[in-house]
């Protein structure tokens, strides 16, 4: 187990270490998701109420669980680019050659980036009372348990993505054409009531839809008529765990047959 843990500990504390010494990753991470929320909830709040939902319900407090999600969503992104980074510098290929297991290699990177996205997750929630939900312990638990799913799911699926990757560029451009739409159509941005059939088999489909609607099941554990027509709590649970999963292996499968 140490030869296991070693690694993982020592590849986690690394990714600690350079969010730390790299601060404008906390801004730019955060700034981006508030100032959509404000501009598009705000614009958006006087025209547009999600169906379904009580009334009362504005845009911006439906498109706050949403802008969790983006802050988890861009924090996967920065956390996997040091996977091209560290191969251009040389590093990951001198921790390919020790004798340690590459599944322990790609879990302390997933940790590591998981570990930043709840960290800034955590963060954004505490602006909760501006988009009108009250929160009690419950459902600050319950939102951390989906969000700590949720990081990992969407880490690995960059690790995914990194570890086929030898340039910066190519890997934005496959990222922004991968993550945004699983975003986009998880219910994040607008509900899956009155959209064409096709549309709403994407959304069914898409294994973020499941996260997002624990999330929202979540924060509003002591009100939950106003998640409105979403998938239940546990249902969403196991399928967002099964997502962190299933990403989780096809990652450590994409790091072992790069090194082949």
């Amino acid at each position: 187990m140490t030869g296991f843990l070693l690694p993982v500990m020592t590849l986690w504390q690394r990714e600690i270490v350079r969010f730390v010494r790299q601060r404008s990753r906390l801004g730019s991470a955060l700034s981006t998701p508030l100032v959509f929320w404000l501009l598009l909830g705000g614009g958006f709040s006087a025209s547009f109420r999600p169906p379904g939902s009580p009334a009362g319900t504005g845009y911006l407090e439906y498109l706050y669980p949403g802008m969790i999600t983006l802050v988890i969503l861009f924090t996967a992104i920065f956390a996997t680019i040091s996977v091209i980074e560290d191969r251009k510098a040389g590093f990951l290929q001198g921790v390919l050659v020790a004798p340690v297991s590459r599944t322990s290699i790609v879990l302390g990177q997933a940790l590591g980036g998981t570990t930043l996205a709840l960290f800034q997750g955590v963060l954004f929630l505490l602006l909760a009372p501006l988009a009108g939900i009250h929160l009690t312990v419950s459902s600050v638990l319950a939102a951390i348990v989906v969000m700590v799913l949720v990081s990992f799911a969407l880490t690995s699926l960059g690790l995914i993505i990194a570890w086929r990757m030898q340039s910066i560029q190519g890997f934005h451009a496959i990222m922004n054409l991968i993550l945004m739409p699983i975003w986009f159509l998880s219910g994040a941005f607008f509900p899956a009531s009155g959209l064409p059939s096709w549309l709403g088999w994407l959304m069914r489909l898409n294994p973020l839809t499941y996260g997002m609607a624990a999330l929202r099941s979540s924060l509003y554990m002591g009100n939950p008529a106003t998640v409105g027509s979403l998938p239940h709590l546990a249902p969403s649970l196991v399928v967002t765990a099964a997502f962190a999963i299933g990403t989780f292996v096809v990652a450590s499968s994409t790091a072992q047959r790069n090194l082949e």
